[in-house]
């Protein structure tokens, strides 16, 4: 019998390690099951007639912290909201979210805490990993970059040869660039930022690409720049080569000792910071309990962005996170903005099966607000297995992708009116950072803005059928074409303005909606192993390429690639011949051509 057991056991462990158990996952639940019929029931109705019950309206319409948040256009009604908090209470989403703010490791593939929220709390808070408050462990960060910044934007720290410095180049790559990014835009036309960031300049280098190098540095003085090198480990491949290159163009224009007062550091490896010739004094570290796409409040971001707009603009945006993330702690699930943003994405995602999401924000202003969306949901919540290891039997994440209205109207709105169904989110501000007023118009340029905001989800939502074509006097060959099926779900999200404080807001806010929906899948949003194979791919690449390059371009018969790869491979050898360092031959702008004879030590 005993014998029998163990057997028994050790195939319950063998099948839970190839991931094929149902029974943990959560759509094996009553209250998964209930959402699934509801879904079918859910196609019966369509959003122009759901959209005239105003009680379902207000039902279906918060407000917290200012944000005012519509969910009438979704293909919902009061009872499905009712099913998916009846989900969330089954996963225990609000255990969850207090697990997170406890510092219990819930990224268990990593073993690690997720406490990007302790990167904005009050300086009294307690936040803990492994029973130690971390609280003023993240400010004396905070304190060291305040000083920092101010040195420099006051002109007491000079470079090199004595100027001021006015420009500063952040070298990172993925959440090291694309949330800093966004922030930095979104901030550069609000009044107050853009005052005190007068006479300032703020580049991002991402790109490994030469072009985005060229494109960066181009045009800047060596002798007036500081370059931020944000890599944790300081091993990032792109970044580190990118930083290469700003060395040896900051070397060829003032000299070697330029480095340690052109250059500074967000990283953890002081070893390697040192070796770099930066001084350690003038890095900035973090945690890894910060992933790099909930970083933008870490010195990732707050560095380079206190640099251009000093650090009490800073310190605004980071109270309006704070703000929010108070809220996803402490609200009700039924009133928690985050929270319900993550249940209709799990709603329309999985029962649904609608696989996009548009992100529409109609403000110019956060016109990189997508794309920062894009990884920080897409990266979170592409998994295909439970935190256990188990397959799904459902699908979870979306691809998300969007553009500032009104240009998404005239680019890729006739796919989301007339063809795919695709979820879409309407961001606006009432209150514009600016506006432009003509006399001889009848609207102000934010008021023609939002028109579109307003009327774009009603399109959507209600859409124009052949009766109605036929009364405007439509040719009939033509109707099918103009027809307008409507019932595409959509929500819309209204900000009072978009301040620093404002902004904050609604960075937390989606940080927490994507959390909020991996919570409800039961994986893990806050590992990204799906990167790693990529990785390990280039390298053997870069290996293979060198070793051709030697072999003057012959690429080895046993490389082992599939005959595809390999193709190309020898293609690209045979099209590419690399300019020998220190030809002058290298086709780029001035500042960079004078680095040209260090390339050699990239």
């Amino acid at each position: 019998m005993a014998a029998a057991i163990s057997a028994l056991a050790a195939k319950v462990n063998e099948v839970l390690e190839l991931g094929q158990h149902p029974s943990t996952l959560v759509s094996s639940s009553p209250e998964w099951k209930a959402l699934e019929a509801h879904a079918k029931s859910i196609q019966s109705t369509h959003l122009k007639d759901l959209l005239q019950d105003e009680a379902r309206t207000q039902a279906l319409t918060r407000e917290a912290e200012g944000l005012y948040l519509d969910l009438a256009r979704q293909n919902a009604t009061p009872e499905t909201l009712e099913l998916l908090l009846k989900l969330a209470a089954k996963v225990d989403v609000q255990g969850k979210i207090a697990a997170m703010y406890r510092g219990e490791h819930i990224n268990t593939t990593e073993d690690r805490a997720v406490l990007h929220v302790a990167l904005r709390a009050a300086r009294d808070q307690v936040i803990e990993d492994k029973g130690v408050n971390v609280v003023p462990e993240v400010y004396e960060v905070l304190d060291k970059i305040k000083t920092f910044s101010e040195k420099v934007r006051s002109g007491e720290w000079k470079g090199a040869t004595g100027k001021p410095i006015d420009t500063v180049v952040s070298i990172g790559i993925g959440g090291s660039a694309l949330g800093p990014l966004f922030v930095h835009t979104a901030l550069a036309t609000d009044p107050g930022a853009q005052a005190a960031a007068a006479g300032r300049k703020l580049v991002f280098l991402a790109n490994v690409d030469p072009m985005d190098a060229v494109r960066s540095l181009g045009g800047l003085d060596p002798e007036t720049t500081l370059a931020v090198v944000v890599s944790k480990t300081f091993t990032t491949a792109e970044t580190m080569l990118n930083a290469r290159t700003v060395r040896a163009w900051l070397v060829a224009a003032l000299g070697p000792d330029a480095v340690a007062k052109h250059m500074v550091a967000v990283s953890t490896n002081l070893k390697a910071v040192s070796a770099f010739g930066i001084d350690t004094q003038n890095a900035f570290g973090f945690w890894d309990w910060v992933g790099g796409r909930y970083s933008v409040s870490s010195a990732v971001g707050v560095v380079p962005l206190s640099l251009q707009y000093g650090f009490e603009v800073v310190r605004a945006f980071l109270d309006g996170m704070h703000a929010v993330d108070e809220h996803f702690r402490s609200a009700a699930p039924a009133a928690n903005l985050p929270l319900l943003l993550g249940l209709f994405n799990v709603w329309n995602a999985t029962f649904l099966g609608h696989s996009t999401t548009a992100i529409l924000p109609y403000q110019q202003a956060l016109q990189h607000f997508a794309p920062h969306v894009q990884q920080l949901s897409m990266e979170s919540n592409g998994k295909g297995v439970a935190l256990d290891g188990t397959r799904l039997d459902y699908g979870a994440g979306e691809i998300d992708f969007g553009e500032p209205g009104t240009n998404g109207q005239h680019s890729f709105y006739q796919l989301i009116h007339q063809g795919r169904v695709i979820p879409a989110e309407f961001i606006a501000v009432a209150a514009p950072q600016r506006d432009v007023y003509l006399d001889a118009e009848k609207t102000s340029s934010h008021e023609e803005l939002i028109c579109n905001f307003f009327a774009q989800p009603d399109a959507l939502a209600v859409g124009k059928d052949a009766e109605a074509l036929r009364a405007e006097g439509v040719p009939e060959p033509l109707i099918p074409h103009k027809t307008f099926t409507g019932n595409r779900p959509s929500l819309s999200l209204l900000l009072p303005d978009l301040t620093p404080f404002t902004l904050g807001k609604l960075l937390a806010l989606y940080e927490h909606r994507v959390a909020a929906s991996g919570f409800v899948w039961g994986i893990n949003s806050f590992d990204q192993w799906g990167v790693e194979l990529g990785k390990a791919l280039a390298n053997k690449v870069r290996a293979t390429i060198h070793d051709a390059r030697a072999a003057d371009g012959a690429l080895p018969n046993a490389a082992g690639y599939n005959s595809s790869t390999k193709a190309l491979l020898e293609r690209f050898l045979t099209q590419y011949k690399p300019q020998a360092p220190g030809s002058g031959a290298n086709n780029l702008p001035e500042p960079l051509r004078a680095g040209a004879a260090t390339q050699a030590s990239l």
